[in-house]
């Protein structure tokens, strides 16, 4: 099973805050970041990627990906 890692920006430290609680419902392997700086990272397994992303650009996060 391969992981994806998600790195995700946001305007603001609320919306960080608010994808945090919601990928850690998701079952993330791991989350973590500058959340005060708007930036979180994220490790999930490969079957939830797309709704992880989805998540995150719902909140009004900016996506980037690299399978690892």
């Amino acid at each position: 099973m391969n992981q994806v890692e998600i790195k995700a920006t946001f305007s603001g430290v609320s919306a960080a805050h608010e994808a945090l609680h919601k990928l850690q419902a998701l079952r993330v392997v791991d989350v973590g970041g500058l959340y005060e700086q708007g930036l979180l990272t994220a490790t999930v397994n490969e079957e939830i990627a797309d709704k992880a992303r989805h998540l995150i650009e719902q909140i009004g996060g900016q996506v980037d990906t690299s399978i690892i």
